[in-house]
């Protein structure tokens, strides 16, 4: 599972997705929850054109503790993969999947995932705005 929970400058497409989800299949698990962050074109009002993510360098390993963190907490199968580098709107920054017996706590785990995730990886956005400006989040 480590090979798929990362943060990575590689595009995370389809492949990657697939990656993520087979890493918390089991035949017990009658459900599987994917997240996807996909970099809108508008945040707070203001129309985004790209951003830019800068991730320190144990962002990897920090990533891997959040995953253990969270399976451990819930008791079921998590995994993650977060891209860093410059991104176009529309392109995929984060995939999260999990995994439970049932959707409601699939549903929770990988929210809390996310949430875990966004508060705690070191990897901070600079938003790119079409009128020139640009502003640094996460920091």
């Amino acid at each position: 599972m480590d090979e798929v929970v990362r943060v990575t400058q590689d595009v995370l497409d389809e492949a990657v997705g697939r990656a993520v989800e087979a890493a918390v299949a089991a035949p017990e698990c009658g459900a599987v929850v994917t997240f996807r962050g996909v970099v809108r074109d508008e945040d707070s009002g203001r129309d985004v054109t790209s951003l830019d993510y800068e991730a320190h360098p144990d962002a990897t390993a920090v990533l891997q503790k959040v995953c253990q963190a969270v399976a451990a907490e819930t008791g079921l199968r998590v995994a993650a993969t977060h891209r860093y580098g410059h991104l176009e709107v529309g392109d995929v920054a984060l995939v999260a999947s999990a995994s439970a017996g049932h959707r409601k706590e699939a549903f929770e785990a990988c929210s809390l995932l996310v949430e875990r995730i966004k508060a705690e990886v070191p990897i901070w956005k600079k938003q790119q705005f079409t009128d020139g400006e640009s502003e640094w989040v996460g920091l």
